[in-house]
């Protein structure tokens, strides 16, 4: 496609990722099942025992369903490189392993995805790299947090299920003042709405199967890097095995195709019910960083360019078994623990059982909603209802 600096969001989901001339005229890359690839001599067998070879040497290493995918999502989001895995926590887990060694030590947000700090806790412990947590909201005073062996700052903006929005562009400048690699996960904001790369993140990861795929039928990751982790990551990437399968990633680049569209609605209806649900008596608090007003606004309007279906509400103190049938009774919304596809999902969360460095207390029972394609009408109607349960 040449340069496409010049083009804008919509343009680069429709056109990166597909050469139709190499593949008969066909406007989508085919789906690839391969393993074994052949050689035409025994001199590029060889470079590619050597890892010299330039072409695809073995199916495992990127047949072109998965390389189309990895430098459109690379080219969007400003990375050096891109590799597909198979899953979001895959995708969280293997750069720590790529850039820390025993001995080291590393940084993670507090607000941070609870499986991502599971691995954290339990496996890079094992392996001798000490983990502390800090405050999402520390921005440039992370600079405090730093030790001489701190090598990884490990972000989340905004945060898993509390959605604080980070100072992504001050905790790089210190990180990297001291020496220290800077992790984004990036799945909230997806490739469009965040340029992490220009904001100084160094490893953005996202799980793929949330808004990219957008559709809740594929489980997928990406992992984007800029030159100085590439070689780090790749290696690990490559001597794992943990490339993703060639239909997954077909999935996610036909999920590429219409994610500018479908971010906008997402968008335009959180918004909408976000200010609903801020008007409503049982409603203590919406964290929704788009919400004028809400936690977080000044930084996500200075840093991001939109903002996708995903947000918490804090409901007026009331018992377990009047959120219970708030819940159970919904038409519309369902309760599960994925987000970010075309279906509109609502569940209760504990922030408060997690964390560690800051102490959460919201002042009533939490909710996670994701809004997805429905009418936003029908789902505050959805929601009304639920509320009139609520009061019992």
């Amino acid at each position: 496609m040449g340069d496409s600096r010049d083009l804008r969001p919509a343009t680069l989901a429709s056109h990166l990722g597909r050469d139709p001339q190499r593949f008969l005229g066909a406007v989508n890359t085919p789906v690839f099942r391969a393993s074994t690839i052949l050689f035409p001599t025994v001199a590029d067998l060889e470079q590619s025992a050597r890892g010299e070879y330039e072409g695809l040497s073995y199916g495992l290493h990127g047949v072109p369903t998965v390389t189309d995918l990895q430098s459109a999502v690379a080219t969007i989001e400003g990375a050096h490189a891109a590799f597909a895995v198979p899953s979001g926590l895959t995708a969280t887990t293997l750069p720590l392993l790529a850039l820390l060694k025993p001995g080291d030590h590393l940084l993670v947000t507090d607000s941070v995805y609870g499986p991502t700090r599971r691995f954290c806790d339990l496996h890079l412990a094992r392996f001798g790299v000490e983990v502390t947590y800090y405050d999402p909201t520390v921005g440039a005073a992370i600079e405090r947090e730093m030790r001489a062996n701190t090598r990884v700052v490990f972000t989340e903006s905004p945060g898993s299920l509390t959605f604080e929005v980070q100072d992504v562009p001050a905790i790089a400048e210190a990180a990297h003042r001291c020496g220290a690699w800077v992790v984004l996960d990036n799945s909230w904001a997806t490739p469009f709405f965040f340029p992490s790369f220009a904001r100084g993140v160094d490893v953005s990861v996202h799980a793929a199967t949330k808004y990219i795929g957008g559709h809740s039928d594929v489980l997928l990751g990406l992992i984007l890097t800029n030159a100085a982790t590439t070689p780090a990551v790749h290696r690990l990437w490559t001597d794992l095995g943990v490339t993703a399968s060639s239909d997954d990633c077909f999935l996610a680049l036909r999920g590429l195709r219409t994610l500018p569209t479908r971010l906008a609605r997402h968008q335009v209806s959180a918004l909408k019910v976000a200010q609903w649900l801020a008007a409503r008596p049982e409603v203590k608090e919406v964290i929704y960083p788009a919400l004028p007003g809400a936690r977080g606004h000044a930084l996500w309007r200075r840093d991001f360019s939109g903002a996708t279906g995903l947000f918490a509400v804090v409901l007026q103190p009331v018992a377990k078994e009047r959120v219970d049938a708030l819940l159970n009774g919904f038409r519309l919304f369902r309760m599960g623990w994925s987000w970010g596809g075309f279906e509109s999902l609502a569940i209760p969360i504990w922030p408060e059982k997690v964390r560690t460095a800051t102490r959460w207390d919201a002042g009533g029972p939490c909710l996670r909603l994701s809004i997805g394609l429905e009418d936003p009408d029908d789902l505050i109607a959805d929601l009304a209802a639920g509320l009139a349960r609520l009061a019992g």
